[in-house]
């Protein structure tokens, strides 16, 4: 006879083995393998960019499902994943390919190092983290001939096939598309010293300057290397560790360079701040219109809110793409 502790000791032993057991461990489930249909014949392949680390590998396994199960063809889909130099390449690597045996990929070491020195400290800690700052070098880390490349955070999933996004023209001279919020306070993302000083503020001349979410971009990556747009990032990250101009991690540098010169997505692409933003415990609902990505942008992520127990309503439509094995399985 088999007898079950009460819910609330139960729930107390499974966060506290949960705690205890590192995330390098999580175990996941092997997802379906997906064919493509007869018309990928003739299409380009897709390449999307993210970051892996352990902390939000859970994350990103359901990304990627979600990517593979709604797209035409998903074996034309090649994904480069950045990690952390300090990380074990080999066993994330041992992790994708259990769960994913078919799927193309490569991995690359991203030096902590080399940014470290340039980052500095933000109002959330995990914005501090060097890898939030590996989107800014995919030029120099993805090989030459990748030259387009769709950049995908960890916290989202896919409910529409990733190469329309992929497809999305980007014309004249802009190096790089996303969904633009044009009715943000645009100056809630930077310092008084910014704006009280003309020589830093006439940055803004001559364009339209919206809020873009960095977590879904379309980055052409030839135009990138030409301008060099890694250098003007990192020009404003030095002089941000001089001055303080700004509180946010790595989206006000993109801000500065790119905001009012991007071309336009259509906000379906990413329905971003599921994750209550900076706000704990805080639900979202989705914006008005279509959905063709769901964000959990923010400091609520789903599966932090579902293993605890307080799920937010929306949660639900990222769990069917969690991979994640059980640790335990209790008898009836």
């Amino acid at each position: 006879m088999i007898i079950h502790p009460k819910p609330p000791l139960l729930l107390l032993l499974l966060l506290l083995i949960s705690a205890a057991t590192s995330t390098s461990q999580q175990q996941f489930k092997e997802a379906p393998k997906f064919y493509n249909a007869p018309e990928c014949a003739d299409s380009s392949p897709v390449h999307v960019a993210m970051t892996l680390d352990v902390t939000y590998l859970r994350g990103s396994m359901a990304a990627i499902l979600s990517t593979l199960q709604h797209s035409s063809c998903p074996q034309n889909i090649f994904f480069h994943f950045v990690t952390s130099a300090s990380t074990s390449a080999s066993s994330l690597r041992a992790t994708i390919s259990t769960s994913f045996p078919y799927l193309k990929f490569q991995i690359y070491p991203f030096n902590d190092a080399f940014i470290s020195g340039l980052i500095s400290t933000s109002i959330r800690s995990a914005l501090d983290c060097p890898l939030n700052y590996a989107r800014t070098y995919l030029a120099k880390i993805l090989p030459l001939h990748v030259t387009k490349v769709v950049y995908l955070d960890s916290d989202l999933i896919l409910v529409d096939d990733i190469a329309k996004l992929a497809a999305t023209p980007i014309q004249n001279d802009a190096v790089l598309a996303a969904p633009e919020y044009c009715n943000a306070n645009f100056s809630f993302y930077f310092t008084p010293t910014f704006w009280s000083n003309p020589s830093l503020s006439s940055t803004f001349d001559d364009r339209k300057p919206c809020y873009f979410n960095t977590g879904v971009m379309v980055i052409d990556l030839h135009r990138w290397r030409v301008g060099d747009y890694t250098t003007k990032i990192e020009e404003w990250m030095e002089l941000q560790k001089r001055m303080r101009i700004y509180e946010l991690g790595s989206l006000p540098p993109f801000l500065l360079v790119f905001a009012g010169k991007i071309a336009p997505v259509d906000h379906r692409w990413n329905q971003h701040g599921l994750g209550g933003d900076n706000f704990v415990g805080l639900c979202r609902d989705l914006h008005p219109g279509p959905v063709s990505l769901l964000h959990w942008s923010g400091k609520g992520k789903p599966w932090v809110r579902i293993d605890a127990g307080r799920p937010c309503p929306l949660d639900a439509l990222w769990a069917p793409y969690d991979l994640l094995k059980p640790l335990f399985t209790f008898d009836s």
